[in-house]
């Protein structure tokens, strides 16, 4: 009896141990199934959300390229109103370069004009000095004080028609050059140069008159102006003259003699221009051609 006892005992163990298995397994599969429903419902919450975003997001995006087409359309119309513009601005310049170019035409032609004209009352002038001299040679009878006074007026009344047209150096400075420097630096010119220009290294300059003397191995650099400031006396100084001794070099062992030149030197102008050692060559008393402040410049040489 007690064999069986103890098989129905561990029959019924067995039993126990497999009903608790199984209910073990029952409460964990509707435990996985609970959380199947809960993943799946998580899962189709997500996709709902993910539908969402992505309909937002294509809502942004077809706000934004519409916005974009938007901003397109603009800036082209903005384009075609700058471009239209543009065309406008060119065509009013087409108009006012052609404006300035006929004013320009002309300004020369009437600047021509003029020219002929001034050269026309020259040859006028010129006759008319011719004849005047002409008479006062044959008229002995004139005093002499009455011929210098004529011949004052004669030189400024062409110094200021040269000046006019602005051939002062031709007409006034160059002829007197010559005589003035052989009379005062007893000096023979070997060369006499008049608006010499010169090109070296990439420095440029254009010189009114330079007069070279061999024999004394001296240049002389003259400047000519038709009205004479402080600022020209300077820049002849300061860099004029360096300017001729580098584009020069052949005269670089020759003495230089600095001329400024003019028609009239007021006192002021003259003092500066001695001070700095320059020569001045101009009218005296509208006499002659002369340098006004040599005796003053020899003394301080």
């Amino acid at each position: 009896m007690s064999v069986l006892e103890d098989r129905v005992s561990i029959i019924e163990e067995t039993i126990m141990r497999i009903l608790y298995i199984q209910q073990k397994n029952e409460i964990e599969i509707n435990k996985f199934h609970e959380d199947v429903k809960k993943s799946k419902e998580n899962m189709e919450k997500m996709i709902a959300e993910m539908k969402q975003d992505t309909e937002r997001f294509k809502q942004n995006v077809e706000k934004m390229v519409a916005e974009m087409k938007q901003d397109t359309e603009n800036l082209k119309k903005e384009m075609r109103e700058f471009k239209v513009k543009i065309e406008k601005i060119v065509e009013e310049m087409k108009q006012d370069t052609e404006r300035f170019k006929q004013n320009v035409d002309k300004t020369i032609a009437e600047m021509k004009q003029d020219t002929e004209k001034l050269k026309e009352e020259m040859k006028e002038f010129k006759i008319k000095i011719d004849r005047m001299i002409e008479e006062m040679k044959r008229d002995t009878e004139n005093p002499r004080k009455e011929l210098q006074e004529e011949r004052r007026n004669m030189n400024k009344q062409w110094g200021e028609l040269s000046n006019k047209m602005g051939t002062i150096v031709e007409d006034i400075i160059f002829p007197a050059t010559e005589p003035v420097l052989t009379k005062y630096f007893n000096c023979d010119l070997t060369e006499l140069s008049m608006n010499i220009k010169r090109k070296k290294n990439g420095l440029k300059d254009e010189f009114d008159v330079v007069a070279v003397s061999k024999p004394c191995k001296t240049v002389f650099l003259i400047e000519v102006k038709a009205t004479l400031k402080v600022e020209y006396i300077n820049e002849f100084k300061d860099k004029k003259i360096n300017r001729f001794r580098e584009l020069f070099s052949e005269y670089s062992d020759y003495k230089l003699i600095p001329i400024i030149a003019s028609l009239r030197i007021e006192n002021d102008i003259l003092n500066y221009l001695t001070k700095n050692r320059i020569y001045a060559m101009a009218y005296r008393k509208w006499d002659y051609m002369d340098i006004l402040n040599f005796d003053e410049l020899s003394k301080i040489q």
